[in-house]
This record gives C-alpha cells, sequence and structure tokens, in this order.
C-alpha cells in the first residue's frame, strides 16, 4: 500500500483531542517515545521556523537530529525528518505498517495524526537520535506528541484566536491548551504572548517549578542580520506581582547571526530558538557560537514568505490562514521598498478558519481578491468568501472567484502591472498544491 493509501484509511476518525490511544498504541510498540530527548514546541504561529532553527542549529553542532512538523506541503515523508533529510518514502511505509501492526482489535482505533506520530517515535528511536524536535499537532495538552514527561525544553511560540472551537473560546483557554506542554521542574521558553495569555502561561510554569524564559526579541541590524540579546524577566500586572513568583532570569551574551527567512516576525523565531539552545547549553550540550549562526544561516523553511517564480512572474507565497499570521504578511507586504501599487490577493482558505477576521487583516481599498478552493479539503466556498470580502472591504478593486489557483493565478498576473505584487495564500494545504502542480522555481 502507498502512503497515502495507507494514511487515509485514518482519515475518517478525525481529530481526536487525548493521550489515551496514543500512549496505548505506543505501548505496542515497546515505548519508543521513552528513548528519545525531546524539544517539545506549541503556540499558535511560529512553530514551523523555530522547530527549522532547531533542527538546523543541532545538526550544525554535529547531533543526530530528528524533526516531526506538521502539515506537510507536498508529502508525507516531510513530516518526518533526520538531519534535516525527509525520510524515504519506502521507509516511511515500512515504519507505518510496523505502527499498524501493532494495533490490536481492542485499542481504541487511532487517528491520522496518531498514526504517523507513532511512526516518528519508532522512527526517531531506531535511528537512536540525540534529540528529536516535536512540533504540537494541535493544542498541547491532549496532542499526540505530548507523551513525554521530562523535556530537554518546552516552547510555546505565539498564542492568538486559533482552533479556538476545540481549545476555548478565550486566549486564557487557548493558552492553558499549550502550557498542557509544560512539564514539572523543566526548562521552559516562552514568546511574547497577549498579556491575558501571559499569566496563564506563567501561573502554570510557577505551579509545575519551571524555570521559564522570556527571550528578548532579537535586534535587526540590517543586511539580514540580526542579534540575540538575551531573555528578560516576566513582568506582571500589578495587582498579582509577587517577589516569589519572578522566573528566573539567565544572563547571556549577545550572538550575531544572518538571518534568511523573511519578515521581522523571524527576529522573534530565531530569539526563541537560540533561548532553547541556550538552555541546552546550560544542560551540558556542546553548541558553539559558530554553529547557532551558520545553523540558522542555513535554515529553509518553505511556504512562509517565500519568494518564487511562475511563468516568469515574481509571486510572493506564504501560508498565512489565521489572523495573527494574517498580521505578520500584511507588515510584510507594506514594509517592502518600493511599495506595490496594488496587491492581488489569490486566496483560499479551509471552511473552520476565521475569515472574516483574516479579511479584515489583508485586505485594503483597491485590492484585488482572486478566490479559490482549497483542493481535496474542507474548504471554504469561493462565492461565499466573496460576499464577506466585499462586505468588509467594499472599495476592492476587483473581487472574482476561480474553480483552480492555477486559472486564478493566470488572471493576477496578467491584470498585475510591473509595479503591483501578486500574493498566493489562505493556506499551507493550498500551497501545497501549488508547488505540486505548478513546479514553480525559487525567486
Amino acid at each position: 500500500m502507498a502512503i497515502d493509501e495507507i494514511l487515509q484509511s485514518f482519515s475518517h476518525f478525525g481529530v481526536r483531542l487525548g493521550l489515551d490511544s496514543i500512549q496505548q498504541l505506543l505501548k505496542n510498540l515497546g515505548n519508543p517515545h521513552e528513548q528519545v530527548p525531546i524539544i517539545h514546541v506549541a503556540g499558535s504561529n511560529g512553530k514551523g521556523s523555530v522547530c527549522a532553527y532547531l533542527s538546523t542549529i543541532l545538526t550544525e553542532a554535529g547531533y543526530t537530529v530528528g524533526r516531526y512538523t506538521s502539515p506537510h506541503l507536498i508529502d508525507w515523508t516531510e513530516r518526518i525528518c533526520l538531519n534535516n533529510q525527509a525520510i524515504a518514502p519506502e521507509t516511511l511505509e515500512s515504519i507505518l505498517q510496523e505502527v499498524i501492526a501493532a494495533i490490536q482489535p481492542d485499542d481504541l482505533p487511532p487517528t491520522q495524526f496518531e498514526v504517523i506520530t507513532a511512526a516518528a517515535w519508532l522512527y526517531f528511536a531506531q535511528q537512536e537520535v540525540d534529540v528529536a524536535v516535536m512540533e504540537v499537532g494541535l493544542g498541547g495538552r491532549l496532542d499526540a506528541t505530548n507523551v513525554c514527561d521530562y523535556p530537554l525544553a518546552s516552547i510555546i511560540t505565539s498564542i492568538s484566536r486559533e482552533h479556538w472551537q476545540r481549545l476555548g473560546p478565550t486566549l486564557a483557554d487557548i493558552a492553558w491548551e499549550k502550557a498542557g506542554i509544560l512539564k514539572p521542574d523543566c526548562s521552559a521558553v516562552i514568546g511574547q504572548v497577549p498579556r491575558e495569555a501571559a499569566s496563564v502561561i506563567h501561573r502554570r510554569a510557577l505551579e509545575l517549578g519551571c524555570v521559564a524564559t522570556y527571550p528578548q526579541i532579537a535586534r535587526d541590524l540590517g543586511n539580514g542580520w540580526a542579534e540575540y540579546q538575551g531573555v528578560e524577566e516576566y513582568e506582571l500586572e500589578s495587582d498579582l506581582q509577587d517577589p516569589e513568583e519572578r522566573s528566573m532570569v539567565h544572563l547571556l551574551k549577545a550572538i550575531r547571526y544572518p538571518l534568511p527567512l523573511q519578515g521581522a516576525i523571524q527576529l522573534h523565531n530565531s530569539a526563541l530558538a537560540i533561548a532553547a539552545i541556550q538552555l541546552l547549553r546550560e544542560q551540558g550540550w556542546q553548541i558553539s557560537d559558530d554553529a547557532i549562526a551558520q545553523g540558522i544561516a542555513n535554515t529553509q523553511w518553505a511556504g512562509r514568505l517565500q519568494w518564487v517564480t511562475w511563468q516568469g512572474h515574481k509571486i510572493l507565497i506564504d501560508g498565512a490562514h489565521n489572523p495573527a499570521s494574517a498580521q505578520v504578511l500584511r507588515e510584510f507586504v507594506e514594509a517592502l521598498n518600493p511599495l506595490p501599487s496594488t496587491i492581488h490577493w489569490v486566496m483560499g482558505m479551509l471552511s473552520t478558519k476565521d475569515h472574516g477576521d483574516v479579511f479584515q487583516e489583508l485586505l485594503r481599498s483597491h485590492d484585488s481578491l482572486y478566490l479559490v478552493p482549497v483542493p481535496d479539503h474542507s474548504t471554504a466556498t469561493p462565492t461565499e468568501l466573496a460576499v464577506l470580502a466585499k462586505n468588509i472591504c467594499p472599495d476592492l478593486a476587483e473581487c472574482q472567484t476561480f474553480a483552480d489557483v492555477i486559472e486564478a493565478l493566470e488572471t493576477a498576473t496578467h491584470q498585475a502591472e510591473t509595479s503591483d505584487l501578486v500574493v498566493l495564500c489562505g493556506s499551507l494545504y493550498l500551497l501545497g498544491h501549488f508547488f505540486k502542480t505548478a513546479n514553480p522555481l525559487q525567486a
């Protein structure tokens, strides 16, 4: 059976948060996760690039590094990497067959995500990795990756109103779920999050005795260089302040490094990765400043503020799929020099996303919008999105719907002037379809 066919057979179980099924499956496999030291990464946005920085730095330092991320852009092998190389298809198929053979008749049938997660644990154990960088799939507390009691470090990158239907309606609810990856007496790195969320995470860290660090955003040195400035103490609201409720502060020297990934948000994400690396160094890991700088310089992460060339046109593509990531994308576009005369948005979104909030962040008067379905997924209907978009931004220059992303891109690039910008965004699955079918070139 092909990999798609194997995993598709588990898709009808949907998304099921909880640890009972994955723990039973891993027990049947001999608990491979207990053989794998991990860095655990949760958050609404930024998880993927933080995982990419970490795995590349650690590989540069000479360690054998597993990396597990989701979703994939083109095929399933991207999710499970060893020293930044995707698992071979035949190896993944063999590992999946081992996982499936371990499912007992009386077990609760695992979900698709639980099966691929178990495969990652098994592969990393078999490869005897020095460390695995594990990205949370959804939430944290009840995610299938959350089965290790002693992570080397836990990272919460950001908190925004994402997957609120499952994680809870407020930022505090979402923060509580993501703080579920924190473990007693283990180190944690916390990104810049809204105060409502920060208070929840901070209190949880205190309850567990976590040594929590809060990195400052790296300083932009210009010309593609940045400087990590260390971590700062977290300040609570005045009515919550207590001298005994302060996190430890690690005073660390600055590190300068080239920053290849685009967007100001990477000053934040790269700082989180370096802070985690500093925690590992305090635990005895041999990772030089040169390995940090070179690792970040070598980091690649497709589909996020990435320039490509397609049919002779330069296009910006980004997986912005929630309001926070849409805000990052809009800020990046508005910081371009020269500023585009008109922005042509080619977009498709899943039905579960906050479409109106994404439009609020992205669309401005006289922009053009070309809406498409997301193939092979629960897509929002382009015609319904068009009605919503015109209500939110009635001064759009264009608002059209298309049956296919290629047709939409052909129209957008044809109508765009030399000083305009074409952006493909809205869903990583849509970007994956574009990569698979259109074969764009790196710009």
